[in-house]
Formats: structure tokens, C-alpha cells, sequence
């Protein structure tokens, strides 16, 4: 059934991510009422009514899409935490994010996304990844590469020599033993910076416009979108256990995505206190 489903042309996923963003998402861009804005975790941990519904309108139409298939989406989680469990069952998991980068969505920024992919035993099939203010939708298919706004994009490999250009997580969402490992990253040679959203982090690392993103949550939504469309686009990825990252289970933390696989092991050996 999967198979069949990505042999087929995939523009109806499409056309329903464009939707979700045209009716849900842009409408209240810039025009959101207080009480329009609630607290999850904390002051920097927000949801809006467009994450809501925008997350209920992509699980309405990606299950009609693909008969049988679930939806794993930050905001049911929120609610539920048992349905992050989907991931590791047998049935077809769409994995959503509908407003990543909620913080600057609410701030009228136009640095947010809706993220979506297309997951099977842990494996992600399929991807999109659409900044709907900046007009650019980036897609991959497993064995397909990556693309956006039907442009093939390389990932290549930083130039030899040049500082390494790495986003963190940011400090408002980091532990303070976070901050310790991710602080041995401020070495010669590397440039840290705090991640906005990181969907549009990862399609930096698509695009080569950025070197790695060093990350130290599990949260699939924020990731699996981002991990096919780099690895599709010639990018690497692993723990600093040195085990790919995967959503369907407990990850040792934090891990790193970039540009090729040389650059994983240099950030990956300096968040483990190397040299």
C-alpha cells in the first residue's frame, strides 16, 4: 500500500499542506487577538488557534489521502501523550508540525513553516516543508532527493578551512546542563548561533547556506520533515553515540545534522569534550 502510494504523483500532500497554510495559517498571520495566543510548558512555549487548526486540517486530509494511516502532531501530543506511540506501530504515520516556529509566527516574523513527512516503521518515506510567508515549499521522497519549489537542491560540504556555521538549540528552551555540552561548541573554527525554527534550519542545511545544527530534543515533528530532506539532498546525520537518529526511539542526546558526513564527526566529537 505504501509503495503504491509514493509511485503516485504526491501533489494532492501538497496541495493539502498549501491548503492548511492558505485557510488556517496566513489568515491570522500578523492579525492574532490575545486570546488567540496560549502557553504550553512556559512564556517562550506557545500554541496559537492556528496551530490548532491547522493541525486538525492536516490530519483530516492526510488520512483521507492514505486509507489507514495516523497522524503523530504536536498538538495531539500535547493533549495525548500516548499518541506519539503511532511511531512505532505498523500503520503509516504522518508526522506534523503546523506552525513550526510558533514564537515567530506570533512575533508577525515570517520565519515559520508547516512541516509534514511520511513515516513507516521509523523510516521517514516523504517530506514537505512549507514556508508559506516566503513563498518556498521544499519536498523529498526517499531515493528521490530534494527539492524546492521544483528546484533539485545539494547539501555539498564545507569549504576546507572555513569556520564551521552551527545552530543550537535556543537558550530558552535548553536545561542548563544543556548549555554546558552545547557550550563546547564556542571553539575556534565554529560559529554557534540559537536555531529559530528548525525546519527552516534544516533546509539551510539542504541548501549548504548553513554547516550543522546541533540539537537536543527528541520531538518528531521538529525533525523528521528536516532529516529526509537533508539526507536526501547529500547530508549526514548521527547521535553523539554515533547512532543515526531515529523517531521511532529513545535517542541519546544531543545529536547533529549536517551538511556531510566529516562535519558530523568533528561537531559530534566536540559535544563529547574532544579536542
Amino acid at each position: 500500500m505504501i509503495e503504491e502510494f509514493l509511485a503516485r504523483d504526491l501533489s494532492d500532500v501538497e496541495e493539502a499542506v498549501r491548503k492548511a497554510a492558505a485557510v488556517e495559517i496566513m489568515p491570522r498571520f500578523r492579525q492574532l487577538a490575545e486570546h488567540e495566543v496560549d502557553e504550553k510548558s512556559g512564556p517562550h512555549d506557545l500554541v496559537t488557534v492556528a496551530d490548532r487548526r491547522a493541525e486538525e486540517y492536516l490530519t483530516a486530509s492526510l488520512t483521507k489521502l492514505l486509507p489507514g494511516s495516523v497522524v503523530v502532531g504536536e498538538e495531539a501530543v500535547h493533549a495525548d501523550p500516548t499518541v506519539y506511540g503511532a511511531l512505532r506501530g505498523d500503520a503509516p504515520v504522518w508526522i506534523v508540525d503546523p506552525v513550526d516556529g510558533t514564537r515567530q509566527f506570533v512575533h508577525g516574523e515570517p520565519a515559520f513553516c508547516t512541516l509534514v513527512a511520511l513515516a513507516l516503521h521509523g523510516e521517514i518515506l516523504a517530506s514537505w516543508t512549507y514556508a508559506p510567508a516566503l513563498d518556498e515549499l521544499a519536498t523529498a521522497v526517499r531515493g528521490a532527493g530534494s527539492f524546492v519549489n521544483g528546484q533539485r537542491i545539494h547539501s555539498g560540504s564545507p569549504e576546507a578551512g572555513a569556520e564551521l556555521r552551527v545552530a543550537t538549540a535556543h537558550p530558552f528552551y535548553t536545561s542548563d546542563e544543556d548549555k554546558r555540552v552545547l557550550a563546547r561548541l564556542d571553539v575556534p573554527g565554529v560559529v554557534p548561533r540559537p536555531c529559530g525554527s528548525a525546519g527552516l534550519e534544516y533546509l539551510k542545511i539542504a541548501r549548504g547556506e548553513m554547516d550543522a545544527l546541533a540539537f537536543n530534543w527528541p520531538s518528531a515533528w521538529d525533525h523528521a520533515a528536516g532529516l529526509l530532506l537533508v539526507a536526501e539532498a547529500g547530508g549526514a546525520q548521527a547521535t553523539v553515540a554515533g547512532e543515526p537518529f531515529r523517531v521511532d526511539r529513545d535517542n541519546v542526546l544531543p545529536f547533529v545534522i549536517a551538511r556531510d558526513e566529516p562535519t558530523v564527526v568533528r561537531i559530534a566529537d566536540l559535544l563529547r569534550g574532544g579536542a
